[in-house]
């Protein structure tokens, strides 16, 4: 069966069209559904892609979290929804909540836009469940705010929990424990700051971002919503 995704559209989200081409690609049925919408009844999936939710102003995503939208994204999350966050979206789902952490200015204060390699860390995740612990993936990066951080309380329960799904091989903005990407504890909230679908053809430098949207949607479609 198809997979229905909806890909949530701020103000100022610039990387909608990307991925619903990519999710599309891959065979599921992505859908733009605008942050003023309250019901995501019907889809399978969520995306919240990447671009600068009304602007950054105040913190990047802290006014997106107060979106009509987010009420629905919420409960479709707590009931076991595979919910996914690139890079903006990451920034949502920590402001929300919905995921433990920040993302802070990178190091240096310096814009990123660059191919970076990942390393698998854990499959307990909607985003990583098909892939392979240890697997490298070539996957660019497109942030001025990517740099994971949180207590010490936080990063070691990540740790313990195996919620740290992805890491940067050679860390390019300063997170903490090289952090790319995290899932809360059921595994079916993921965000990273790398942009998975910009990597899915080798005509773009990469199509290892196939690797991990294949796994959401092999999530979305296995899910009990």
């Amino acid at each position: 069966m198809t997979s229905r995704i909806a890909v949530v559209v701020f103000p100022g989200t610039n990387c909608e069209h990307d991925a619903v081409v990519a999710l599309d690609q891959l065979g599921a049925d992505a859908s733009l559904v605008f942050h003023t919408e309250t019901s995501l009844k019907g889809f399978d999936g969520i995306v919240l892609p990447g671009g600068f939710a009304h602007g950054d102003y105040v913190r990047p995503g802290a006014i997106a979290r107060f979106s009509p939208i987010m009420d629905a994204v919420s409960a479709f999350g707590n009931d076991g929804g595979p919910i996914l966050g690139i890079c903006n979206g990451f920034q949502v789902l920590c402001e929300a909540q919905l995921l433990p952490g920040a993302l802070q200015k990178n190091r240096g204060l310096t814009f990123l836009c660059t191919p970076t390699t990942l390393i698998v860390s854990s499959t307990r995740s909607a985003l990583t469940a098909t892939a392979t612990v240890g697997q490298e993936l070539s996957i660019p990066i497109n942030h001025f705010s990517g740099s994971y951080t949180c207590d010490s309380e936080t990063l070691s329960m990540l740790r313990d929990q195996e919620r740290i799904v992805l890491r940067y091989r050679e860390n390019p903005n300063g997170s903490i424990d090289d952090i790319a990407g995290i899932t809360n504890e059921a595994g079916n909230i993921v965000g990273l700051m790398p942009h998975p679908e910009r990597a899915i053809s080798s005509l773009l430098g990469s199509q290892d971002g196939n690797v991990l949207l294949c796994s959401f949607l092999h999530s979305s479609s296995t899910a009990q919503v």
